[in-house]
């Protein structure tokens, strides 16, 4: 049972660094919209095309409040959410498992 645990703990991680790395394009996207890239910029075309499936589903539901997209700011919220309670369960579900074995 403990190899169940070990693959909990590993999916956990891997899990938590995906979404860390979904926080990092979020941000970038967000600084990149303060300011006027070159869209054609190698980085910036990633950015967005990392970003705007993401933003896209958030922005279904939340419309523009005069004149801000919040969709930024609650996609942020719901990975922190998911940060904090998936991976957080996950390794607290794979704990006795280990100890167990």
């Amino acid at each position: 049972m403990f190899i169940f645990g070990y693959f909990l703990q590993a999916l956990a991680g891997v899990l938590h660094i995906i979404l860390m790395t979904a926080t990092i394009v979020v941000i970038a996207r967000a600084v990149l919209s303060w300011v006027s890239p070159d869209p054609y910029n190698p980085i910036v075309r990633i950015i967005n095309q990392l970003s705007e499936p993401m933003l896209y589903r958030v922005r279904k539901y939340v419309p523009y409040i005069a004149g801000i997209d919040f969709s930024p700011l609650i996609l942020l919220l719901i990975i922190m959410f998911m940060d904090n309670f998936l991976v957080a369960t996950l390794n607290r579900i794979a704990l006795p498992m280990i100890q167990a074995g």
